[in-house]
């Protein structure tokens, strides 16, 4: 592999690492546009020259507000190339974190996908004198081909000169962090901090590795890392038409392999579960027994031959239409951005389609933990061990600091933020509280800030409990509190698909949501739920009340980020009455 010290090299090697493979390929009204590396560069150079025209110039801000398409990448390495900042921002973002951050960021050009975003930005970009580029054919909007038509006159700039002035060191782009509260933080990445993520993590994807799906959103770093290290290394890189097309765009595609992050594993486990449910006598018996003996997998083969002749046996009858499901040809599938359940990590590597789950923060560009492939690189319950030039070191209270080529500069126009979580040694405070095992493999086991103590003194680390809880077929979401109070409680969103099928097994009329969350047969058998899962807790730990949320949570309406974590402090707020009703009685309680 070349050395890589700025990402607007991997332009350099399109040619040599594609040969007449895709660079991108996304799906326009059902059909795929493919782009090889010439039309890739060809459209890239163009767009450079016109945002030069437009007057746009280095050291300016431009940035993107798109779901995943080729676009994003053409306008991404055009930017880039002159010198320019791009600032990704995510296409959900409420309109109080879009005029913030077109402020902050004094953002001169906007390109927008389409008339939804279009509506949202409108009014905003009008405050703040931002120019709007779709791209998507809007009438009376400018179109971003309308830049390349301008580049296509403007040939006597010569990009080769812009392209030298650019110095590993230089500000590549500014993510502003979606954050669980208060105002967007702007995280300064250069071109050296994403460039070393890219190299060091290349040894990811096996040999044969060449073709990709993407559907997380590359506005975030780790899919856009992702993306980066596909260019790096040949790997065409197919965007998903829309998170509702991806087993059809997965079985059109048959990729190599993807990113993920666990809850949408859980959906595929559950899915692959209940079709092993309906299946006749015989084959429901063959089902199970595959899936229980996957649910016991160990790597590099410490089960033993005998266990490892029947996983044979297993791979022919059951796993390969598991394989099948997901396009056939899956070598390795990268998890990060929330904690993937073990038991999930072991029946995919069982059926050969192995799960490496990483750890990283925006702030790390991100990746400073991961699991690879090869004997002795993985481990279950683990996020890998830390990457090449990463310095992690435990604080006194558990807490992860982190040091290495891939940390931010810092938070833009923010120096007191900065100083508040690089310490004068150098240590980034991720927040996150973990160890290092013997072997040298990171776990993670909570958030520093979302540990809570109860009134009687006891610590709860409430992602444990919640990653424990989500192994129900029926939890969709489930947020443990407590703080101060004599117990914790639970906030449960019911996978209402499955909730409806549970009914109509027991012969429950289903109605509405709304009505199901308060039917008494529904929560007798989500309390029988947590009534089996604190068993695997201490008694101060056990959810002791809950109550089932008659709405889906989501990033539209504000419990989830981007990330699809939980936004906790939004979460408590919006349900503050709620939380009270559960702790009304609680002298009564033990």
């Amino acid at each position: 592999m070349h050395t890589l010290n700025r990402i607007i090299d991997l332009l350099d090697n399109l040619d040599t690492v594609y040969k007449n493979e895709p660079v991108v390929a996304g799906k326009r009204r059902g059909e795929w546009q493919h782009y090889t590396a010439t039309r890739f560069k060809d459209h890239v150079n163009i767009l450079s020259r016109g945002l030069l025209a437009l007057g746009i110039s280095p050291k300016d801000k431009v940035a993107i507000m798109s779901e995943n398409r080729p676009e994003w990448n053409i306008c991404d390495f055009a930017i880039m190339q002159i010198g320019i900042t791009q600032v990704p921002m995510y296409p959900t973002l409420s309109e109080h974190d879009i005029e913030f951050i077109l402020q902050d960021a004094g953002i001169r050009l906007l390109f927008v996908s389409g008339s939804d975003t279009l509506y949202k930005v409108q009014d905003v970009c009008r405050k703040t004198g931002t120019q709007i580029y779709t791209f998507d054919k809007i009438a009376g909007v400018p179109h971003w081909l309308d830049i390349t038509e301008a580049g296509k006159k403007h040939t006597d700039a010569n990009l080769q000169e812009y392209r030298n002035r650019i110095t590993p060191d230089d500000l590549l782009t500014l993510i502003y962090t979606s954050g669980t509260t208060g105002t967007p933080k702007g995280v300064m990445l250069t071109h050296q901090n994403v460039a070393s993520n890219v190299a060091t993590c290349a040894r990811l994807y096996p040999a044969g590795f060449t073709r990709a799906l993407s559907f997380l959103p590359i506005s975030h770093i780790f899919e856009r890392m992702v993306i980066y290290m596909y260019l790096y290394q040949g790997i065409s890189v197919y965007y998903a038409e829309s998170m509702d097309t991806i087993v059809a765009d997965i079985n059109t595609v048959k990729p190599h392999g993807f990113t993920t992050v666990p809850r949408l594993l859980e959906k595929v486990y559950d899915k692959i579960v209940a079709k092993g449910e309906v299946l006749p006598g015989i084959k429901r018996r063959i089902f199970f027994w595959a899936l229980y003996l996957a649910l016991r997998y160990e790597m590099d083969g410490k089960n033993g031959w005998w266990y490892e002749m029947q996983l044979l046996i297993a791979s022919k009858l059951v796993f390969n239409q598991w394989r099948k499901a997901l396009g056939g040809n899956i070598k390795a599938i990268i998890s990060g951005g929330a904690a993937l359940q073990p038991r999930l990590a072991r029946v995919f590597w069982a059926a050969r389609m192995p799960v490496l789950e990483g750890y990283g923060l925006t702030e790390t560009s991100p990746v400073i933990a991961v699991n690879f492939l090869g004997k002795g690189n993985a481990a279950f319950g683990t996020v890998g061990k830390p990457i090449k030039n990463a310095v992690i070191k435990i604080a006194e209270d558990g807490e992860i600091l982190y040091k290495g080529p891939n940390l931010m500069k810092g938070y833009y126009n923010r120096p007191d933020l900065t100083a508040e979580v690089i310490d004068t040694e150098g240590f980034y405070h991720t927040g996150d509280i973990g160890k290092l095992d013997e072997a040298g493999f990171l776990i993670i086991t909570d958030r520093k800030k979302e540990m809570f103590k109860t009134a009687g003194g006891k610590y709860i680390a409430p992602q444990v409990l919640e990653n424990k809880f989500k192994e129900s077929v029926l939890i969709e979401h489930i947020m443990v509190l407590g703080e101060n109070r004599r117990f914790p409680s639970a906030l449960i969103v019911p996978a209402f698909d499955e909730l409806k099928a549970w009914c109509a097994k027991k012969g429950i009329p289903y109605t509405s949501d709304e009505e199901m969350v308060k039917n008494e047969q529904v929560i007798a058998e989500y309390q029988r739920i947590v009534d089996q899962y604190n068993t695997n807790f201490g008694h101060w730990e056990q959810v002791k009340k809950f109550v089932l949320m008659p709405h889906e949570w989501s990033i539209d309406t504000g419990e989830l980020t981007p990330k699809l974590s939980f936004r906790r402090k939004v979460i408590l707020e919006k349900h503050k009455d709620l939380i009270e009703e559960i702790y009304a009685e609680e002298h009564h309680e033990e």
